[in-house]
């Protein structure tokens, strides 16, 4: 419904009636950025995805404890080795060699908790993700066209890759943080179990680094979501300024889009540098602060060895530990903000999960059978994009079985919005839509989607080859019924001359190929499909008259038998019609055949003298293109 109905849905949104671009869904930038620390709903709806692999995530949390317990029991192990085995005789040696064994059993272990960890840990969330993004693609295959109209593409498309890769982030990092928080208790648990004076001392930093990070978290906090939101911004710019490309060069507006990209571009480049100088100002502190706590250890500590009040492998050991000490203080930092952007990112994910699906099948729905006679009925039809802005008015017609009708009237009058209730992509506010008989909330929506092939203006070729394109909508269908459909509609010549035929890939949104060629294939891939009724929605408005005299001639037989309704600008492509329906703002004006609205002298009649006032030869081209 590219044409009519995006001015009316463009129209709609030009009066405010529409949500701004800068809100996605219910929620605002400044709610994406300022996300909870930690939503415990966002995380029982990720835990919903996890559930299937909670075996999987226990292993994992067994594996990261063991991890850390080798970690902890390293320096004990070189603690006893000193203390023991450095002397002389039988009994140190024993000493010596019970520690080296102890070693190499302890590094064993930790290699393979190490590796069961990393590998379990890494598939799990790869696993995790891939039901993330395929439940969230299944569902905007299904969400309501009433969703799109108000979504950007590129902000869609973030959430699909940027927030699913901040969630992968995060659940490789959460099963870590367990160990990172068990080895920080471990530490002071084994510090002050070995001498709590010494460990009392050591300790001593940590309100410096917990001032230091009251004052840091909120700034952080602000930093990091901001770079993620600039992010979100830029890749919406980006998948719009490629997606319009054509419409960019045709106009000559580079210069232009690339400053307005650049600024955007320049606040996302000075957001991200902004996180990253909070992200790494907590690295040097850090360190700067092992480097302290060691000093101190070292003169305290060796003026107790001096006065043989302490060990050293004790000393030895402290050392260790304070090493250790503060690196999941710098991990559990950066999963901070790793958690934060999670948080976010979960509340989009989630906001997409649970964009509600207007239209749905009743519970009763009945399956559209191929017996079904194909009419076409509206009764006292009220419809709007916005409820209180009706498009269509109280409409009321009806297409009997076989029938080719014609829907006309000026843009913006509901001709497309009509034919887009037909195949409920909207349900109306008012009034019935019946499809043989049925009104469409009666029935299953696949098999009304069965029973109606739409060709639209604006035709869109998914990136395969041109037989997999055509039969798109009924893969079953052979190659003999896809070659006869193309030479129904006169694309098998253009299409045989091709390099490799029906094989030849098309490449993203058929874009080899021309506008034209192009229209052809959905046309095709309409016939291949053998519904009853074939909506043509300003189909052949951008076909050249040769081409659409082709088509017309190809209609005549192809739908007999089927119940065909024709949207066009063009009066020529449907003076033939059966019937002609003549819509003005949204009501009903006249219907009729050609001959009778001409006698009738109204609107059809109007528009009838205008179009071919400028159009004279039009006429005369076809019948002589048709002599021949």
């Amino acid at each position: 419904m590219v044409g009519e109905q995006e001015t009316e849905r463009n129209d709609v949104r030009e009066d405010g009636r529409r949500p701004p671009r800068a809100v996605v869904g219910s929620h605002r930038i400044d709610e994406e950025m300022f996300g909870r620390v930690f939503d415990v709903k966002v995380v029982r709806r990720i835990w919903a995805f996890v559930r299937p692999y909670r075996l999987k995530l226990i292993i994992s949390v067994v594996a990261v404890l063991v991890f850390t317990a080798t970690q902890l029991a390293i320096p004990l192990i070189i603690r006893h080795a000193i203390d023991t085995g450095l002397g002389k005789g039988d009994q140190a040696r024993a000493a010596l060699n019970l520690s080296m064994v102890a070693f190499a059993i302890v590094i064993a272990i930790n290699f393979v908790a190490s590796w069961v960890q990393e590998t379990v840990v890494g598939k799990t969330a790869e696993n995790v993700l891939f039901d993330i993004r395929t439940a969230m693609f299944r569902h905007l295959q299904r969400v309501s066209l009433s969703f799109m109209d108000k979504t950007e593409v590129g902000r869609l498309m973030s959430r699909l890759q940027g927030d699913v890769n901040a969630m992968q982030e995060f659940l490789e990092t959460s099963v870590l943080s367990v160990g990172d928080i068990v080895l920080l208790f471990g530490i002071v648990f084994l510090m002050l179990w070995l001498n709590v004076e010494l460990g009392l001392l050591t300790l001593a930093v940590l309100p410096v680094l917990l001032i230091v990070r009251i004052f840091w978290l909120p700034r952080a906090r602000v930093a990091f979501m901001a770079a993620h939101e600039s992010n979100s911004v830029a890749n919406g710019a980006l998948a719009e300024a490629i997606h319009g490309v054509r419409a960019v060069q045709s106009m000559d507006r580079q210069q232009v889009n690339f400053a307005l990209y650049d600024e955007k571009a320049q606040t996302n480049l000075r957001a991200h540098l902004t996180a990253a100088k909070y992200a790494q100002v907590m690295v040097p502190v850090v360190d700067s602060l092992t480097g302290v706590a060691m000093a101190v250890l070292v003169v305290v500590g060796g003026a107790m060895v001096l006065g043989q009040r302490l060990d050293v492998g004790v000393m030895v050991a402290f050392l260790f530990y304070i090493q250790r000490f503060f690196d999941p203080i710098r991990s559990l930092t950066m999963q901070y903000s790793v958690m934060q952007r999670a948080m976010a990112s979960g509340q989009r994910l989630t906001e997409v999960l649970d964009v509600a699906v207007d239209v749905t099948d009743a519970p009763d729905a009945i399956e559209l059978g191929t017996d079904m006679d194909g009419s076409v009925e509206f009764r006292n039809v009220t419809f709007g994009y916005d409820p209180k802005q009706p498009i269509l008015k109280n409409l009321s017609f009806r297409v009997n079985p076989g029938q080719t009708v014609a829907l006309i009237g000026p843009t913006g009058s509901g001709k497309s919005s009509a034919m887009a209730l037909a195949h409920r992509f909207y349900d109306a506010q008012q009034g019935q839509v019946l499809i043989g008989g049925h009104d469409v909330r009666d029935v299953t929506q696949a098999s009304l989607g069965r029973q109606i092939a739409m060709v639209l203006q604006e035709p869109f070729l998914f990136t395969g080859t041109i037989l997999e394109n055509i039969r798109f909508n009924k893969t079953e269908a052979s190659r003999d019924d896809v070659v006869a459909a193309a030479k129904a509609v006169g694309a098998h010549d253009f299409i045989a001359a091709l390099p490799q035929g029906y094989e030849t890939m098309t490449g993203e949104r058929g874009g080899s190929l021309s506008l034209g060629q192009r229209q052809l294939i959905s046309f095709a891939r309409a016939l291949v499909a053998d519904a009853k009724i074939l909506v043509l929605d300003e189909a052949t408005a951008s076909i050249d008259s040769y081409t659409e005299m082709l088509i017309q001639k190809a209609l005549k037989t192809l739908l007999k038998g089927r119940t065909g309704i024709v949207i066009a600008h063009r009066l020529a492509t449907i003076r033939d019609a059966d019937q002609i329906v003549v819509l003005a703002n949204g009501e009903l004006m006249e219907k009729g055949d050609h001959d009778a609205l001409i006698k009738a002298e109204g609107l059809y009649a109007t528009l009838y003298n205008m179009s071919y006032a400028s159009f004279d030869d039009i006429p005369q081209v076809v019948k002589a293109s048709a002599g021949h």
